[in-house]
């Protein structure tokens, strides 16, 4: 019987083996949705290990060879991203060594890495806080010496309609005309009965669950909570964890003084990423799931520069 240390080289290898009747190169060959998990820091100093999903791949430019070795991707993939903090350097050091390790058959190397970040959010008035969980998606690539990487999250937020509220003013004034007599002065006590009634406000603007999704092209590393942070305040109005009485008034305030269509909304992101001079490049998508109708109401947003973003996908 062979020994140990034979088995291995007595493996067969049908991969090497090439085809001529099947030669081409291929853009990408590789390896998607490996499980892992992976350590990040959000930007409040605290290292998280969260379960992650990743797609390895490099190009396969030989046409005469039949395929790369995944096997390679993977055992790197599974000792980098376990192991070391995600940062755009070690990504930029996990590319190299997938070109390193198939130096006869790849000149382009490319990863995605999606996962969730939990991140505490305080509550709007009690002394209370919860936690929200942030998708998050880094796609990095490296061909040559060019390095790119993007980094991409969702913010939820609530967006009451302009139209509606306007409409539902309207039918609080006409009930408003046909309660109380122009002819006879107003008493002060009836109408703020009126004003706490069911009777009185009959009409309340809708509003809705809304989506802005984020694509930014950084300069430097992943500052996710900063990110978090300037978007939620721009929109106003985020989505809430741990909720009082006092906090689901303060929202409804809120809600009341921050009217809002989708296009809007895409503006109030487009301004306060175009401040940020630690962006080079970024996308938004704006999708307010309206509860007037089944189809959403969506708009995009970019920086705008040469060969960046654009497309309405």
């Amino acid at each position: 019987m062979p020994n140990q240390e034979n088995t291995a080289r007595l493996l067969p290898d049908v991969a090497v083996h090439a085809q001529p009747h099947l030669a081409g190169a291929l853009d990408w060959v590789g390896m998607a949705d490996i499980q892992v998990p992976v350590l990040f820091d959000a930007g409040d100093g605290e290292v998280q290990r969260a379960s992650a999903k990743v797609g390895a791949f490099v190009n396969l430019k030989r046409p005469d060879k039949r395929g790369i070795h995944m096997s390679r991707l993977y055992l790197q993939v599974e000792q980098a991203l376990s192991t070391q903090l995600l940062t755009a350097d070690s990504l930029h050091a996990l590319l190299r060594g997938f070109l390193d390790s198939h130096k006869d058959l790849s000149d382009r190397a490319c990863l995605s890495v999606h996962f969730e970040q939990l991140v505490r959010r305080p509550a709007l008035r009690s002394a209370n806080s919860g936690w929200r969980a942030y998708p998050v998606c880094i796609e990095a690539s490296l061909t040559g010496d060019e390095f790119l990487f993007e980094f991409g999250t969702e913010v939820v937020y609530s967006s009451t309609c302009p139209a509606s509220a306007a409409l539902s003013r309207q039918l609080i004034q006409d009930q408003f005309a046909s309660d109380f007599d122009v002819a006879k002065p107003l008493d002060h006590a009836a109408v703020l009965a009126w004003l706490g009634s069911e009777h009185g406000i009959v009409a309340t603007p809708h509003a809705q669950r809304s989506v802005a999704r984020l694509r930014i092209r950084p300069v430097a590393g992943f500052h996710l909570i900063d990110l978090v942070d300037r978007v939620e305040h721009a929109l106003g109005t985020p989505v809430q964890t741990a909720v009082k009485r006092e906090d689901e008034q303060a929202f409804a305030l809120a809600n009341g003084g921050n009217l809002m269509f989708c296009e809007d909304a895409a503006r109030r992101i487009q301004k306060a990423l175009d401040a940020d001079a630690a962006l080079s490049d970024f996308h938004v998508r704006v999708e307010h799931q309206e509860s007037l109708h089944p189809h959403d109401a969506v708009a995009y947003a970019s920086k705008g520069v040469e060969g960046g973003y654009g497309s309405a996908s």
